[in-house]
């Protein structure tokens, strides 16, 4: 298998509802599971991102939102071996649970760091003890978990692509590749490596159709009737705005179907996928083509993140996933690296500051802006208009441009996440509850 199939094969997961809550219930979920007994408190503090993303996201299985409840539900409900999916079998005695613990005062959540490197620590007291489980880098990587002061597992800390920014000198594996290498695989690996990515699309678009008969939902609608009523039209970006905007409504407001994320995030995973099956649709592309173009989706993806960080103050599921996919549809299109690159500088000239001030509903706005950026920048590539190497951020080489896309975000906005997470701070503060 190739080393670039692993690579992608490692980070797509299915994720329920956004990734952060459910990070952070799996984190206490696993604590819980150390220590028997009733419960007597439980705190969770994070790194910046996690704080930011979770802050007022939906979670699956309630219609409650936020890091202290995702912490709550985690406890009470939470599977630990389930990972990122451990809220799936929530009942409404399992709620109830969890809001009277949050009503006793016995749930706390804090702010660890500004940063973009992962970081949970959740810790679980019981009349037993008390147990601490600490994940580092990506979303369910424990690194040590301790009962009772005494460390009953620890691993190995390895650099990952989360600390780009912060510790120099280290490279991801994605990096030592060029984009022309990135395509020249994507063109040469043999069909069957690629098989299982159709799984990225069973659950995307199950989550999408999910979304659609809510009665939770608005944008879905109101984007099913720009697009005339149907969900595949002859109109390839208005149908692509509401495949991938309806299912990123539906993830944010916490409807109980997971996505599938890639660099750890489920809006990532279908903005990278979702426009790439409406052209599939509509223009009848072979699934083959569907299936690499959705493998170089993911890369472009993931090398634009794996210098950002995973949560960072950018945008990166506009970002990073709207290049990757705008690059999958140059490719869809005919189009060669020369039109990559051109496509690479005008998203970099264009949406690149878009802030991430949380996983909330402003995601599927921000999704809508990713789909209408990306398919310009294709059309202007593709005519030969694009924004030159000598202007902005853009580089000599679309490697170049990508990097520098990714340090924009970290070190280049770690103040404007410092700034997004006292804004809200204050409005909690105002509202005089929890995040």
């Amino acid at each position: 298998m190739h080393e670039l199939t692993k690579l992608i094969r490692e980070d797509m997961k299915p994720a329920l509802g956004v990734t952060e809550p459910g990070a952070i219930a799996f984190a206490a979920a696993k604590a819980r599971s150390c220590v028997p007994g009733e419960v007597e408190s439980v705190a969770v503090s994070m790194n910046s991102g996690m704080y930011k993303n979770a802050f007022t996201c939906g979670i699956p299985g309630t219609d409650q939102v936020g890091s202290v409840y995702a912490a709550a539900l985690g406890t009470v409900a939470g599977d630990p071996e389930k990972g990122l999916e451990c809220l799936a079998c929530v009942s409404e005695e399992d709620n109830a649970k969890a809001r009277e613990l949050i009503r006793e005062g016995k749930v706390k959540t804090a702010l660890d760091s500004i940063s973009s490197r992962i970081f949970i620590e959740a810790g679980v007291t019981t009349e037993a003890g008390t147990a601490v489980v600490t994940i580092q880098d990506t979303h369910t990587n424990i690194v040590k978990i301790t009962v009772n002061g005494k460390t009953v597992f620890e691993k190995a800390q390895e650099m990952t692509g989360d600390t780009a920014g912060e510790k120099a000198g280290e490279a991801h594996a994605i990096h030592s590749y060029t984009l022309a290498e990135l395509v020249d695989y994507i063109e040469d690996v043999d069909a069957a490596e690629l098989d299982f990515i159709r799984e990225a699309y069973e659950v995307n678009l199950k989550l999408f159709q999910l979304g659609l008969e809510s009665p939770k939902t608005t944008f879905a609608r109101h984007l099913l009737k720009l697009n005339g009523g149907q969900v595949i039209s002859d109109n390839e970006q208005a149908t692509a705005s509401l495949l991938c905007n309806g299912a990123i409504e539906a993830r944010v407001i916490g409807l109980d179907a997971p996505a599938m994320s890639i660099t750890g995030s489920g809006a990532h995973g279908i903005i990278a996928t979702m426009p790439l099956y409406a052209a599939y649709r509509v223009n009848g592309y072979p699934e083959e083509q569907l299936l690499r173009a959705t493998a170089l989706s993911y890369l472009v993806c993931m090398y634009i993140k794996e210098y950002s960080g995973r949560l960072s103050a950018f945008c990166g599921c506009a970002i990073a996933a709207g290049s990757g996919m705008a690059c999958g549809l140059v490719w869809l299109r005919g189009g060669t690296v020369k039109e990559m690159a051109h496509t690479l500088n005008n998203m970099a000239s264009s949406i690149t500051g878009m802030i991430c001030d949380g996983g909330n509903q402003g995601c599927t706005m921000k999704g809508i802006a990713a789909v209408d950026a990306a398919y310009k920048s294709v059309e202007f590539a593709m005519n030969g208009i694009y924004i030159a190497d000598v202007h902005g951020i853009n580089g000599k080489t679309p490697e170049e441009t990508m990097r520098n896309m990714g340090r924009i975000a970290s070190p280049g906005m770690t103040g404007t996440e410092k700034t997004i997470v006292e804004i809200f701070d204050a409005k909690q503060k105002k509202r005089g509850g929890h995040a």
